[in-house]
């Protein structure tokens, strides 16, 4: 499927490895200009050799000025941002009782202002041209709530309602807003999360691995690269008729409907 994306410029967070890298990956397959951001420098560089991006930049997205100055710079050497996709890393697991305030104020930052202060400096130019693209990895927690990770199902969720309301607002100019959803993809943060129910429960990872696969209707993870796909649809005008969505990528976890 031709997905003519040759010329668009993409811009895309948290990109050094995981899902933001899987979709930067896809987007630059299919012919467009990418950008990738992340907090390490070093990865950031080697990510951008490797898949073949037009440019990386060091940022932190918790920080405004430093998007400020991402964005400024995207235009200034590749032009204006056609292809936003918003990407963070996951914020920190834990029980209402464990996570500080100061915790669920940093995870803020991250999670939910980024994705607005991103979105706040391309979208005039997406309107005014009458083309855009917002697409925001989030988590099956916005359907379905993950034990253990209070602070996501908090704020995955309210990114989701913000996008449905943003899609209505900005449709009559051409720009398309949705979310993907990933369930349990083969990436670093899985990983992390695996070992650390091994550690919990006494059991290998392996066991771990295999009894998680056995709740998806698929029976196994995800790879990021199934991911990207996804996200570089969404981005083409193949999808040209999605908006205020959120895809799933999950096997089939999520059992709502």
């Amino acid at each position: 499927m031709e997905l003519s994306l040759q010329g668009k410029i993409a811009l895309v967070s948290a990109a050094s490895s995981g899902l933001g890298r899987a979709s930067a990956a896809a987007l630059a397959r299919e012919g467009a200009r990418v950008c990738i951001l992340s907090r390490r420098e070093a990865e950031l560089q080697e990510v951008a050799r490797e898949i073949g991006a037009a440019l990386a930049v060091r940022c932190d997205l918790a920080k405004g000025a430093d998007i400020d100055a991402v964005i400024g710079r995207v235009q200034a050497e590749l032009g204006a941002v056609d292809i936003l996709v918003n990407n963070c890393g996951g914020p920190p697991g834990g029980t209402f009782a464990s996570i500080t305030e100061a915790q669920w104020v940093e995870s803020f930052e991250q999670v939910f202002l980024s994705t607005l202060r991103m979105t706040r400096a391309v979208l005039p130019g997406m309107r005014e041209r009458k083309w855009g693209r917002v697409i925001n990895i989030v988590s099956t927690s916005v359907e379905q709530p993950i034990p253990g990770l209070i602070i996501s199902n908090a704020y995955r969720p309210a990114l989701a309602g913000w996008a449905k309301t943003l899609a209505a607002e900005v449709a009559g100019d051409g720009v398309l807003v949705n979310c993907v959803s990933p369930g349990r993809i083969r990436t670093n943060r899985t990983a992390t999360m695996d070992r650390a129910a091994s550690e919990q429960s006494g059991k290998s990872i392996a066991q771990i691995e295999a009894e998680r696969s056995a709740t998806v209707p698929l029976q196994r993870y995800g790879t990021p690269e199934e991911f990207g796909a996804v996200v570089a649809f969404l981005a083409s005008e193949r999808a040209s008729y999605m908006t205020g969505s959120v895809i799933r990528v999950d096997g089939g976890l999520v059992s709502s409907i």
